[in-house]
């Protein structure tokens, strides 16, 4: 083609990126590469081949890590902990600051190699995956800096085991490596099978800047590999990757104590208003949808169009997907590269062939002759319980349907068993930030999308997982509270005969939607203090957690209140309770035998105080992120808390774990000390003075053993606490994988409820979502 021609047609012509320097790289490596572990490569074994998917052919060979392989790295990675965390904040920054500038130096070599292995455009790699994962080292050495001042009661975790995608190689690893390392964590990383170069390339980063050895460890490999490193003895495990798999990890290290941070699959909706600047929009869902070929976890996959202007934008849309450019993913010209291995392209025909709603349109482009390419793809006028609207496809297709008002706009973003991210386009900033708070999705974009920094945190809720990565909240994933603590102890409840002490009964009930209630089953239990029989509780069964649940479901009017208002209820709580001291003091010494009532009434009044003061400043932060716009990290309630309340401090354990949630405009059910419950029955009468609204705490009493189970499958429960001296932190974990509901277990460890533990609590239950909006003309 001449330049006349291509003049007077204004085709793009051929911009082709060299490969030259990240082949010879290869070459210099031998074309085969071992594990690094402590700080060297090692033999390359038997394995698999890594290959272009844009051409088929083959770039590398990778060895496949063994039982012995992943031992030895955990174990280097365990050997230099305690040096790399003593090594201090500012030690650790250094390395992180020169692993940054490495990466700098060698930005152009790193996006050549992604784009080689990944098939994604060399303009993704090269402006936007390498500047982010540049981004990450150089903040978290940030962070490294900050950790004594910023952070003084927290530690590291120790060894962490992280399993990254193939969507963002290095992108993914960055997340996970740099704030991970800042925190005084050492690593073992397992990249993807089908992109592992570039992981490689950062483990040789690694020696030129010369990190400790043991610090970072890379294992190559299957699932199989993974699975090892989840069983191996790590820390904490940080996942990211589909939720089939996210679902296993939850179940497999359940009861182990691990830390667990899963950011998982999406069906993000992309909601367009009738208000809308569309041509913009249209460029929004370019990149929503067919950057990296739509294997994005947050792609916006899920089109909502209002009705007024669908056929408009549809139409639009069509001829703006005729002029996408696809092709070499090494041509600075392509808009989308190729897929990431057959086998996914496959699973994308696959999914598309199987459906039949809906009107099917591929954009009109030529496809290259050989590799792993499909059309982009749009599929509209789809119902919400379509298939297709509702799985993830992780394919350049585009699904879309219809709505007619905001309220609409929400229920159907908000109609799927996902919830990572979401996307607002409206001219009318009013309408943003209305329908911002009301998705249910860990970050919302507003007339952009697709927006990164390391300064924002990153993650879902529901079954896109839990935990965040990135900015201050990402850091907590890494971190846990200085100290140890002791080995929790089974406490049982005290047995006896004889006579009531008090010849009139007073019938302790549940708690459940604002009235006393009966248990369903009808069986109830002795109370016995030192001096005699104290009197009856009933045992709650599943059916009383369903009707405890559904009351706090009903309650959400209360996750709207003003902070202001939840804390003029928690002091009025806390008023009544004091009122009635004496006797709450003496009705925990006669269950439990001790003198130590007073101090525990005096303390759960200091806790409701604690949690009122906190209610209208526990705040969010407006995020300084790299753009004309701010990244709003709004503080969120959990949802419903099912909670198993301390044993051993039947008023105190209730109420610290009541009063923050309660505070952040969660719901809660409370399953009552199980030995000593009258505290918790008698604590009722004080809501009931108090305003709480019919359904905010709901409590039963019982077996917590019997208890846990439900409370913690019940799909409408939303994070499941376990402070009972009954270990049951693995059943919990093991059931609540089925809805990936958050949990907090102490995995056989005491608290003491003597220590104000309100900040945790307060961080527990809530969840944080980043809201970015882009401002100026």
């Amino acid at each position: 083609m001449t330049v006349k021609e291509i003049f007077e047609t204004m085709d793009y012509g051929p911009a082709p990126e060299s490969a030259a320097e990240a082949l010879a790289w290869l070459v210099d490596q031998g074309g085969k590469f071992g594990h690094y572990i402590d700080g060297a490569f090692t033999k390359p074994g038997k394995g698999f081949e890594s290959r272009n998917p844009a051409t088929g052919k083959v770039l590398a060979k990778l060895t496949q890590a063994k039982q012995g392989d992943v031992d030895a790295a955990v174990s280097a990675a365990r050997k230099a902990q305690p040096n790399w965390e003593k090594l201090g904040g500012a030690g650790r920054a250094r390395y992180l600051y020169a692993i940054a500038r490495m990466l700098q130096k060698h930005s152009r070599l790193f996006a050549v190699l992604e784009s080689l292995d990944n098939g994604k455009p060399i303009r993704e790699s090269r402006d936007i995956d390498i500047p982010l994962v540049q981004r990450h080292f150089y903040y978290h050495a940030g962070m490294a800096q900050l950790m004594e001042s910023e952070l003084p009661d927290a530690q590291a975790l120790g060894v962490c085991g992280q399993i990254i995608p193939w969507n963002f190689p290095l992108l993914m690893l960055a997340w996970k490596v740099a704030p991970a390392l800042a925190m005084g964590n050492t690593v073992v990383l397992k990249p993807a099978e089908y992109t592992s170069l570039t992981t490689l390339l950062f483990a040789d980063i690694c020696s030129q800047a010369g990190l400790p050895k043991g610090v970072v460890n890379i294992v190559t490999g299957d699932g199989v590999v993974g699975e090892m490193i989840v069983a191996s003895d790590v820390d904490k495990i940080a996942f990211t990757g589909s939720t089939v798999v996210g679902r296993r990890i939850r179940e497999a290290t359940a009861g182990s104590g691990k830390e667990l941070t899963l950011e998982l699959g999406g069906k993000s909706a992309y909601i367009v208003f009738d208000d809308a600047d569309i041509d913009s929009a249209i460029e929004g869902l370019v990149d929503a949808i067919w950057f990296n070929q739509g294997q994005v976890c947050c792609a916006g996959s899920r089109l909502l169009v209002q009705e007024g202007i669908a056929d408009r934008f549809h139409t639009k849309l069509r001829a703006r997907m005729d002029n996408l450019r696809i092709g070499d993913p090494l041509d600075k010209c392509i808009d989308v590269g190729a897929v990431v291995d057959p086998v996914q392209l496959q699973t994308i025909k696959d999914m598309v062939e199987s459906n039949t709603a809906g009107d099917l349109y591929q954009a009109n482009c030529a496809l290259p002759d050989n590799g792993c390419y499909y059309p982009p793809t749009l599929i509209s006028g789809l119902e919400t319980s379509d298939p297709l609207m509702q799985e993830e496809i992780f394919g350049p297709v585009l699904v879309s349907s219809t709505f007619r008002t905001p309220s609409e706009a929400v229920e159907l973003a908000n109609n799927t068993r996902y919830g990572l991210a979401a996307t607002v386009w409206t001219e009318n900033v009013n309408l943003a930030l209305d329908i911002a708070p009301k998705l249910v999705a860990g970050v919302v974009w507003v007339n952009a999308t697709n927006l990164f920094d390391a300064a924002a945190g990153f993650g879902g809720v529901r079954e896109s997982g839990f935990g965040r990565e990135g900015g201050w909240e990402g850091l907590t994933a890494y971190t846990k509270p200085k100290g140890k603590s002791n080995a929790l102890t089974k406490l049982d409840a005290t047995t006896g005969e004889g006579a009531p002490v008090d010849p009139i009964d007073r019938t302790a009930k549940m708690y459940v939607g604002g009235k006393q209630a009966r248990p369903d089953g009808g069986y109830s239990k002795h109370v016995w203090g030192k001096s005699g029989l104290l009197g009856h509780v009933g045992l709650a069964n599943r059916k009383d957690v369903r009707n405890a649940v559904e009351a706090a479901a009903g309650a959400k009017g209360w996750s709207k209140t003003t902070g202001h208002l939840r804390a003029q209820i928690l002091y009025y709580i806390g008023e009544n309770l004091s009122a009635r001291a004496g006797e709450f003091a003496a009705r925990i010494d006669a269950m439990t035998g001790g003198k130590t009532g007073a101090a525990e009434v005096e303390a759960s009044i200091q806790r409701l105080f604690t949690a009122a003061a906190w209610a209208d400043k526990y705040d969010g932060q407006v995020h300084g992120v790299p753009i004309r716009g701010v990244a709003i990290a709004m503080k969120e309630p959990v949802g419903v808390i099912g909670a198993l309340c301390a044993d051993e401090a039947p008023l105190l354990g209730l109420v610290s774990a009541m009063a923050p949630a309660i505070a952040m405009g969660n719901r809660v059910v409370l399953a009552a000390s199980e030995p000593f419950p009258l505290a918790a029955t008698d604590f009722y009468q004080i809501l009931e003075t108090s305003d709480v609204p019919a359904g905010v705490v709901n409590i039963l009493t019982g077996s917590h053993a019997e208890l846990a189970k439900p409370l913690a499958s019940h799909l409408n429960v939303d994070a499941v606490w376990s402070f009972s001296s009954t270990d049951l932190s693995k059943e919990i974990e093991v059931v609540s994988a089925g809805n990936l509901k958050r949990t907090w277990v102490n995995n056989a460890k005491a608290t003491d409820w003597n220590v104000d533990h309100t900040r945790q609590f307060l961080q527990a239950a809530t969840e944080v979502k980043n809201i970015w909006v882009p401002y100026g003309e």
